[in-house]
């Protein structure tokens, strides 16, 4: 590794963190979500993140961990062992900040970075996907007996964290708190409240679709009790409409539950990740 130079990420390496990702994945985090990366609560810079320059000072790999974790190495940079050395800072780091487990999400297409995984004895969790629909002469919604759905505003921001985060807690294994789930969602610069419709019941927010400008849906969320009503599926279709209307000619998101929901609703499996988990040993439970 004498080539290369490790030191921590800042919030002016994003755009070089951007191109990195893009030449790894064109459908990675975008700007955005990675400085939203950056900026979560309690996520260290100087302790947390890594950043690998080559010689010339330019960014070949980066890594953040803060119970979950990504990596990324530039396809002209690997099979030099930069992969196998930021799993072992991430494994590394995790156990002194005192997590009990780490994960992360790998491509299901790259099979070498799959391999690595297990070979620094990850196994693999739940299988996500990454669905679209093709826009084209969308029909109308339609409407539900006791459900009113109308666009986003500011002021749903607080009930709608609620619904979502209920919703969300038993998959994710924890609840974001506002400041962490308003950067992904709806304070991101192109979030977009105009294809973004809330379900509520009297009063009550009790379905959400959170969907940026670009047509990629961040949130899809029903309250629990009133799910297998068809409120999700009339959500999407209302969103589906608006994006449309607006001359966007797909939408997309990543899942890895209710896959036949989506199906349903019109959606078809571009690509599957796989969701890689490592439970720790730490200090306190070795002890």
């Amino acid at each position: 590794m004498a080539s290369y130079r490790w030191r921590s990420a800042t919030t002016g390496d994003v755009p070089a963190i951007r191109d990195l990702v893009a030449l790894c994945d064109p459908d990675g985090p975008d700007a955005e979500r990675i400085a939203a990366d950056l900026r979560r609560p309690g996520l260290q810079l100087a302790l947390d993140t890594r950043v690998v320059e080559d010689e010339d000072g330019v960014i070949v790999a980066r890594a953040w961990v803060d119970r979950r974790s990504e990596a990324d190495v530039h396809p002209a940079h690997r099979g030099r062992g930069l992969g196998g050395e930021l799993l072992s800072w991430i494994e590394g780091r995790a156990v002194k900040a005192g997590s009990e487990q780490v994960a992360q999400t790998v491509r299901d297409e790259d099979v070498a970075a799959g391999a690595l995984m297990v070979a620094h004895g990850f196994e693999a969790m739940v299988t996500s996907w990454m669905l679209e629909k093709v826009l084209d002469d969308e029909p109308e919604a339609g409407e539900m007996s006791g459900i009113t759905v109308r666009a986003y505003r500011e002021s749903d921001a607080r009930a709608a964290y609620d619904m979502v985060e209920d919703a969300f807690q038993k998959l994710q294994g924890r609840r974001l708190e506002f400041a962490e789930w308003e950067q992904q969602t709806v304070g991101r610069s192109d979030f977009a409240p105009e294809f973004s419709p809330v379900a509520f019941d009297g009063e009550r927010i009790v379905g959400a679709v959170l969907t940026l400008a670009d047509g990629y849906v961040e949130r899809v969320a029903v309250d629990q009790a009133y799910r297998s009503r068809g409120i999700a599926r009339l959500l999407l279709r209302r969103a589906f409409r608006d994006l449309q209307e607006k001359d966007i000619r797909s939408c997309t998101l990543w899942t890895h539950s209710a896959l036949g929901l989506y199906q349903r609703a019109g959606m078809v499996v571009r690509r599957s990740a796989t969701v890689y988990r490592k439970g720790l040993v730490t200090p306190e439970r070795s002890g």
